[in-house]
C-alpha cells in the first residue's frame, strides 16, 4: 500500500457528478484504468464527506499538509482579503504580504532566538510553489555555495517528484524516474532501531551506528566531492523514523568537519506537525538550508520554499542566483500563511499538539499496540505517528513484503477498508497506517480515530491467524 491509495475510494465509479474527472483528469501515482478516486464534496475542520454525504476523520491531513483542517475560517477570510487587494504579482516585485511572511519564518527558523552564538542566526527565504521544488533549489544553493557536486540522502526518504528530488528519493517511487536521474546523487542508510541495518540493540546505539556508517560513504566518496547531505528530520511517509538523540547533532558535526552543507526537509514535519516550528528544533540542531511547504499554509494556496542561513544568501550578493518561478511567493498563499502563523500562536497550536501528543496520541495507540499481535511497533512525536503491522512480532516479519501490490498488498487493503468503513480516512504506506490528523482535531475526534484502527486491527490479527489479547476483546 502506497500513498496513491489515498485517493482510491468507491469501488464502484460515482455517477455523472464526476464523470468529467473520470474523463478528462489524469491522475497522479497511478495506473488510470484502475482507480476510482472518492468525489469529495466539502470538508470542515478533521472532517470532509463525499457527495453521497458519507462523512470521514481526516486521520491523514489529505497529505500531511491540511495543519489546520479544513476551511478554517481565518484561512478563508485571508484569501478572500488578500484577493479583493491584490490578486497576484510577479516575484520580481516587493510585496508586503510575501515580505511579512519571510519575516515571520526568520523569526522561528532553527536557532533563531538561541543564545549560541558559534553558529550565524540570520536567514532568508526563498519561495517556491511546493516541496519538490523546494528541495530543487536548496541543492542548487548548495552546489552554486560549495562548487561541489554531489548530494547524500538516505534511502527510506521522499523528496518531491521533480529531477534532482526524485533521484534523491530513496523509496521505490524512485525507481521507474530513472531513465534520466541526477548523476551526483548517492544514498546512505538512516538509522530505524525496528528494524537495524547496524545490528544495533537500542536507540542510542543505531545512532551511533549509523553516524559510522554515513562517516564512511562520506570517506567513501570524497569529502571534498559532497555539496550537502540532505535528510528529512523524521523521516516521513517511509516510516515517520524519529531519529535517536545525538543522531542530528552528529551529522551537523560531520558536515562541519567536511565543509558540507545540513540541509533538513521539512516539508511534512514542520510548522507544528510535533510540536515545534521547525522539527529539528526538539533536538537544537542548526542546519544550513531548510525545506519547506505543506503545513507553512495547510495548503489551502501552494506553497514552499527554503530557508537559507545569511553564510549561504551571502555568496549571491554579488553573484547572480540562477534560478526562479513564476509564482515565487504568490500573495494568496502568503497571506494565507501569515495568518496560520498567527493563529498558531493565538490558539496555542505548538503546545496543543506536544500535550496530545504525549498524553493521548502516543499512549492510546501503546495500549492498541499491545492488545494486538499483528502490530510490531508504533512511534512517533506529536500528530505524527506510525503503526507498523508484522505477520509475526518474533520474526519482524512484514505485514505485507516490501514495495507489494495487486494479490500481496490484499491484506492491507482489507485492514485499510476496515478503517474506512468506520468513518475514517488513514494514510497509509506499505506495511503501516501513519496517524497525521490535522492539529485542530478535537480530543474526542482524535479518540474516535484510533478506535477505528484499534478496531480495524482485528482484520490484520485474523489475516497472520493470532486475535488480539482477552483484555482488548
Amino acid at each position: 500500500m502506497t500513498t496513491e491509495d489515498l485517493t482510491r475510494g468507491a469501488a464502484t465509479r460515482p455517477d455523472s457528478r464526476t464523470r468529467a474527472d473520470d474523463r478528462y483528469v489524469f491522475h497522479s501515482w497511478s495506473a488510470q484504468g484502475a482507480i476510482s478516486p472518492l468525489p469529495v464534496a466539502g470538508g470542515e475542520g478533521a472532517w470532509f464527506w463525499d457527495e453521497d454525504g458519507n462523512r470521514y476523520l481526516d486521520f491523514a491531513s489529505q497529505l500531511v499538509n491540511l495543519n489546520l483542517g479544513h476551511q478554517h475560517p481565518r484561512l478563508v477570510a485571508a484569501v478572500q482579503a488578500q484577493a479583493a487587494r491584490l490578486a497576484t504579482v510577479g516575484p520580481t516585485f516587493a510585496n508586503d504580504v510575501r515580505g511579512e511572511l519571510a519575516r515571520l519564518i526568520v523569526e522561528r527558523a532553527p536557532g533563531a532566538t538561541a543564545g549560541d552564538a558559534s553558529r550565524d542566526r540570520r536567514w532568508r527565504v526563498f519561495f517556491t510553489n511546493g516541496g519538490a521544488d523546494a528541495v530543487e533549489n536548496a541543492v542548487r544553493l548548495a552546489r552554486l555555495h560549495t562548487g561541489r557536486a554531489k548530494v547524500l540522502s538516505a534511502y527510506r526518504s521522499y523528496h518531491g517528484n521533480t529531477a534532482t528530488a526524485i533521484t534523491l528519493t530513496g523509496d521505490p517511487r524512485r525507481w521507474p524516474n530513472e531513465v534520466a536521474p541526477d548523476p551526483q546523487v548517492r544514498h546512505f542508510l538512516g538509522p530505524y532501531t525496528y528494524r537495524s541495518a547496524f545490528g544495533a540493540r537500542d536507540d542510542a546505539e543505531e545512532g551511533e551506528r549509523a553516524l559510522a556508517h554515513l562517516r564512511e560513504v562520506v570517506s567513501l566518496e570524497g569529502p571534498g566531492t559532497i555539496a550537502a547531505i540532505l535528510l528529512e528530520t523524521i523521516v516521513g511517509t517511509n516510516g515517520v523514523l524519529v531519529p535517536p538523540d545525538g543522531y542530528l547533532a552528529g551529522v551537523r558535526a560531520l558536515c562541519d568537519e567536511h565543509g558540507i552543507l545540513l540541509v533538513v526537509d521539512e516539508v511534512m514535519v514542520g510548522f507544528g506537525r510535533v510540536g515545534e516550528w521547525f522539527a529539528i528544533d526538539r533536538w537544537g540542531v542548526v542546519p544550513d538550508l531548510v525545506t519547506f511547504a505543506k503545513g507553512v499554509n495547510s495548503g489551502y494556496v501552494p506553497l514552499g520554499g527554503v530557508v537559507i542561513a545569511e553564510h549561504v544568501a551571502q555568496t549571491f550578493d554579488d553573484r547572480v542566483f540562477p534560478g526562479g518561478l513564476t509564482y515565487s511567493g504568490h500573495p494568496l498563499a502568503c497571506a494565507v500563511a501569515v495568518e496560520s502563523i498567527r493563529t498558531f500562536e493565538d490558539d496555542r497550536i505548538l503546545e496543543r499538539v506536544r500535550r496530545l501528543g504525549d498524553e493521548l496520541i502516543g499512549p492510546r495507540l501503546r495500549e492498541i499496540a499491545a492488545r494486538h499481535p499483528s502490530v510490531g511497533e508504533v512511534r512517533g512525536l506529536g500528530f505524527f505517528w506510525a503503526v507498523e503491522l508484522v505477520r509475526d512480532r518474533e520474526t519482524r516479519e512484514p505485514f505485507v513484503p516490501f514495495n507489494a501490490s495487486g494479490p500481496a498488498a490484499a491484506p492491507m487493503a482489507a485492514v485499510v477498508a476496515a478503517v474506512k468503513e468506520r468513518g475514517v480516512w488513514p494514510f497509509v504506506h506499505f506495511n503501516r497506517l501513519h496517524v497525521a490528523p490535522p492539529l485542530v482535531t478535537s480530543a474526542d475526534d482524535l479518540e474516535h480515530g484510533l478506535a477505528a484502527i484499534d478496531a480495524a486491527l482485528d482484520v490484520a490479527d485474523d489475516h497472520i491467524g493470532k486475535p488480539r489479547t482477552k483484555e482488548g476483546s
